[in-house]
């Protein structure tokens, strides 16, 4: 095995245990190592963290080096980094309705729930897909954390979550991370994952270790506090835009959530596959374009932001940060405020977006 020596030390390519002593901290360091430590526990597979969640996302096209890669629309920026991978290994991006032309090695990469509009995917279908083909399934599962899902159940290899978010949640730091299939684990990929970390320096800094092991200790009251809200808002407002006369009704044209999605509750996956709540993000429609841009400044608790994930609710004009968008979206992540509080700030939005003067053309 290759190896460096620095300070009489030797430095492996194998992840470091936990007998290792600290010598280099792109090698190694004690918060990180305590943030993997608990994550591996969390999780039930074989951890890697990064400095950003698309950061980990290369890991896994640098790990796996696809011929081709299937996906939906998804995150903006996820398909910007396959751009560059395209440049540098010519990997084809094809859609989820293309899947008749799978090959083996190839990578099937499924967000659930989608950005932006918190719907969900059926990770046993795509599962039996890529088993068949001998193709590889990542799922990128940032909307859906802990206790939420846990998609190694269904036979994912890796599962990768952009720990910026909702394992971070207090918008104070940056981090993504690998979770590794435990077959997968046995076959060597967390220490190539690691030994390719070394060389390209994508680490997370070390005081993100430390905010994220002080941000775990909440996950599970803060995810499932926050999916029941976003379920009782969207129920809500779904409600009320069925009737054309209502405030709501004059101004929302649709709403999506993985809670609406009636057909696969009743098919059974969706229940199964999330068992504890359907996450803390929806999206909704307004007319108009001119409305969906105005909301956010009509609102006094949620903040406008292209982040989510916070424990302060945050809706975002999704054409700000992505010209493909429908300029009408408004993505809406759900805090820790009082549901009933964030309902009131949303009905006097609406309110003052029926009483806007339209633009004239």
């Amino acid at each position: 095995m290759c190896h460096f020596l620095m300070c009489g030390s030797v430095l492996t390519t194998s992840k470091p245990t936990s007998t290792d002593s600290f010598v280099y901290s792109r090698y190694s360091a004690p918060n990180s190592k305590r943030f993997e430590t608990v994550l591996e526990n969390l999780f039930g597979g074989g951890i890697m963290t990064y400095s950003t969640g698309l950061a980990a996302f290369h890991a896994i096209m640098v790990l796996l080096v696809p011929k081709r890669i299937f996906l939906g629309d998804g995150y903006h920026g996820v398909h910007g980094n396959i751009d560059l991978m395209t440049k540098l290994t010519g990997v084809k991006k094809l859609g989820l309705d293309q899947l008749d032309q799978i090959q083996s090695g190839d990578v099937i990469h499924i967000e659930t729930p989608v950005n932006p509009t918190g719907e969900a995917r059926n990770l046993s279908y795509y599962s039996s897909i890529a088993r068949r083909a001998g193709a590889y399934l990542t799922v990128d599962a940032t909307f859906g954390p802990p206790p939420l899902q846990d998609p190694l159940q269904f036979g994912v290899d890796v599962v990768l979550h952009s720990g910026t978010k909702y394992i971070g949640g207090h918008s104070d730091m940056m981090c993504g991370i690998l979770v590794v299939h435990p077959q997968r684990v046995t076959e060597g990929w967390v220490d190539t994952l690691y030994s390719e970390r070394l060389v390209m320096g994508n680490v997370m800094g070390n005081l993100e270790g430390w905010l994220g092991l002080r941000s775990l200790r909440t996950l599970d009251l803060r995810v499932t506090r926050q999916s029941q809200t976003a379920e009782s808002l969207v129920n809500w407002i779904y409600q009320e835009m069925r009737d054309s006369t209502s405030v709501v009704g004059r101004v929302v044209d649709d709403i999506r959530h993985a809670s609406l999605q009636d057909q696969d509750l009743r098919d059974g996956w969706l229940r199964k596959q999330m068992p504890r709540g359907f996450g803390p993000v929806f999206a909704i429609w307004m007319k108009n374009a001119d409305q969906a841009k105005s909301l956010p400044s009509k609102l006094c608790i949620f903040q406008h932001a292209t982040s989510l994930g916070d424990v302060e609710s945050l809706i975002e004009w999704r054409a700000m940060s992505d010209d493909s968008c429908d300029r009408r979206l408004l993505r809406i992540s759900c805090g820790l405020e009082d549901p009933a509080d964030l309902r009131r700030d949303l009905l006097e939005g609406f309110k003052a977006l029926c009483h806007q003067v339209p633009k004239s053309d």
